[in-house]
This record gives structure tokens, C-alpha cells and sequence, in this order.
């Protein structure tokens, strides 16, 4: 068996990007998934995206120690540990900018820590793709 995930787009405006991501674990748990992949938006210009801002990350999780969120590249670039519940709003600092680093995507990738039957989580995250 495997967990039950859903990735639904809330919102692909011409300067904006909102995903909602759930899981309803069986225990399996999630490792370095892509949940955002940056290729496939375009910024405000209409030119396709090489990385992101995030604005704010919103949800919930529960029975998992923690759900990890990060940007791909070879050493991936934390953007957030979530346990809990949690509304982190980084607009006021003018948003969590992916730093580029060497190697990868910069997609946003998640990984679930401590999975167990039952775990879920609930996230909604506010981006801003940019070329």
C-alpha cells in the first residue's frame, strides 16, 4: 500500500501559484516528492520559471513528527519544518526566496518524518514563480 496523497492547484494566476497538498498515511510516509514543480509555471512575464518565493505556508499536520518542505538542488535548501499547526507568513520580509543553489530543480519537495498508520497532513502553500 502507499499513503494517499492530493496535490490540487488553488490558484495559477500570472504572478501568483497556490497548491493544496493532503496525506492520509498508511505509515508509508513521503521522502523528497516533488509537490511543486517550478518548470511548469511561468512567472509574471509569461517566461517559464527557473525558481520561487514563497509567501506563506498554512495547514495542519498530525502523527507525523514532522513534514519537511525544501527546494531541490544537490544539498536541498530548507524552507520549512511543520509540525502541528502552523500559518508562517514570510510575505512581510518580501517572501522565502529560493537561494539557487548548485545543482537540482528548484521544485518544492516534501518529506514526511515518522509516518505511522493513520498520520495526516494538510498544507496550503503560497508561491511566487520567477525566471
Amino acid at each position: 500500500m502507499a499513503d494517499t496523497v492530493t496535490s490540487h492547484v488553488l490558484y495559477d494566476g500570472i504572478r501568483r501559484y497556490a497548491v493544496h497538498l493532503t496525506n492520509q498515511s498508511d505509515g508509508t510516509g513521503e521522502s523528497g516528492v516533488i509537490k511543486v514543480d517550478i518548470s511548469t509555471l511561468t512567472d509574471g512575464a509569461g517566461d517559464v520559471a527557473t525558481y520561487s518565493t514563497v509567501d506563506r505556508i498554512v495547514g495542519t499536520t498530525n502523527g507525523f513528527s514532522s513534514v519537511g518542505l525544501a527546494w531541490d538542488h544537490t544539498t536541498d535548501d530548507e524552507i520549512a519544518v511543520l509540525s502541528g499547526l502552523f500559518d508562517i507568513d514570510f510575505s512581510d520580509a518580501g517572501g522565502l526566496t529560493d537561494p539557487k543553489s548548485a545543482g537540482g530543480t528548484g521544485d518544492i519537495i516534501l518529506t514526511t518524518v515518522g509516518a505511522a498508520t493513520g498520520a495526516a497532513y494538510d498544507i496550503t502553500i503560497y508561491l511566487r514563480p520567477k525566471s
